[in-house]
């Protein structure tokens, strides 16, 4: 059985007056196993075949062979499909709407099914995750999971088609989503896995695809406990001001929550492998007077409805200034890290709309937090936009003839974070 372990940093003295308690809390699960016994797995690949796939047609070419390399990657016994995307989500296997259970015989007939793939039709993304989410519902898989590919922005369909497939499927099951060439929109596709409690990224070479599926595919087989969820209790008269996922990604999970109790929300977090992930949780409460110690936060990690870890958020008011103004090092780098994905994100957009001199400030400051963090994935990517000219003050001149794969790449991996350096 798959062991959790929950640990809590935080600098729990309070000035005089102040309410609001800020911790980072450390989730580790360990022994989690695999994904697909008993077949308690469900997958479905969804391949953008619209005609934009054939322009050229090496994007088409390479979505059969990683569509194929991740057939090969579902374990015996997990039920699959295979869905071809263009103005209507087809079944490409099993020929008929449903899910096969994976086996010798199944396996190979998707694959030749699979070659057969043609591009055709514009792109209607809200019809694919409509049509997963009601395949999905055929089976009673504890973990669900997709990945959806594209490389174009969604045309075949009326705006609010995605925002009521996402609608249905959410809380369904998981989505990763990648984005072929540079004719998607990156908002569209981080909309879908947010929403769906996958990743977005950019695959800008079509020779590079094959290796993404394999990565995505063996990630989700990895993962043996297939739902976990997020409880925190906190006392009356207090607020949760956020829950934000911050390692390995930023993601603000507060609107996720579920009250099921007057003082007790649930916070999905999906299906889990030997991995750990760190959470910056935010309670304001009620203002005790100096020298009171109160309980801000109980934050425990739920499978099945069963407690697995547990950790204690504390709030303790106090006169010394030595204490109270101490910021705990896992949140300052967190919050930091937060702030990175934001600017860069604000930055991106300002020079997309034209406003240089902004998009110059905001991504001067991304540089300096990068380099002050050390996070040195996002300034290598900061670096293909920007000219650093001085990364401690933030001094920076945006490139001219930028690739837009590279602002594509930046703004989708934004979020990736690095972890706080903790003394052993």
């Amino acid at each position: 059985m798959a062991e959790f372990k929950a640990d809590v940093f935080q600098n729990e003295y309070l000035a005089d007056g102040a309410t609001d308690a800020h911790a980072v809390v450390s989730v580790t699960c360990s022994g989690a196993g695999k994904a697909g016994v008993a077949g308690d797995a469900a997958e479905i690949i969804i391949v953008d075949t619209s005609g934009s796939m054939d322009m050229p047609p090496t994007k088409i070419a390479a979505a059969r062979r990683a569509a194929r390399v991740a057939v090969g990657e579902i374990v015996d016994g997990a039920w699959f499909a295979v869905i071809s995307g263009h103005s209507v989500a087809q079944m490409v296997y099993p020929p008929h709407a449903g899910m096969a259970k994976m086996t010798a015989v199944t396996r190979a007939e998707a694959l030749v099914a699979v070659d057969r793939l043609r591009s055709g039709g514009a792109t209607a993304i809200g019809a694919w995750i409509q049509a997963a989410t009601e395949l999905f519902g055929q089976v009673q898989s504890a973990q669900r999971h997709a990945i959806l590919l594209t490389d174009g922005k969604i045309e075949g369909e009326p705006p609010a088609a995605l925002q009521q497939a996402l609608a249905a499927a959410r809380g369904r099951f998981q989505c990763d989503c990648r984005g072929i060439g540079q004719d998607w929109v990156v908002d569209e596709l981080r909309e879908i896995s947010t929403a769906l409690m996958g990743t977005v990224d950019i695959v800008a070479k079509p020779d590079d695809l094959e290796a993404d599926f394999e990565a995505m595919m063996q990630a989700a087989m990895s993962r043996g406990v297939p739902d976990a969820r997020l409880r925190m209790w906190t006392p009356q008269g207090s607020e949760v001001l956020f829950v934000r996922q911050v390692a390995p990604t930023v993601e603000d999970i507060t609107s996720t929550g579920v009250q099921t109790t007057p003082l007790v929300r649930e916070f999905p977090t999906g299906a889990w492998s030997d991995e750990s992930r760190d959470y910056h949780v935010a309670v304001r409460v009620p203002v005790a007077p100096l020298g009171n110690e109160r309980l801000a936060a109980r934050v425990e990690l739920v499978v099945n409805d069963e407690v697995r870890a547990k950790s204690l958020v504390k709030a303790v008011w106090s006169a010394d200034t030595d204490l109270t103004t101490r910021i705990d090092p896992a949140v300052a780098h967190y919050t930091g890290q937060a702030k990175l994905a934001d600017t860069i994100q604000k930055g991106l957009a300002a020079k997309a709309s034209g406003d240089e001199r902004t998009a110059t400030v905001l991504l001067g400051e991304a540089a300096k937090l990068a380099h002050d963090s050390g996070n040195e994935n996002t300034t290598r990517l900061l670096e293909k936009v920007v000219d650093v000219v001085d990364a401690d003050t933030g001094t920076v001149r945006l490139k001219r003839n930028v690739e837009k794969t590279d602002e594509m790449a930046l703004d989708t991996r934004s979020t990736k974070t690095t972890r706080i350096r903790r003394e052993p």
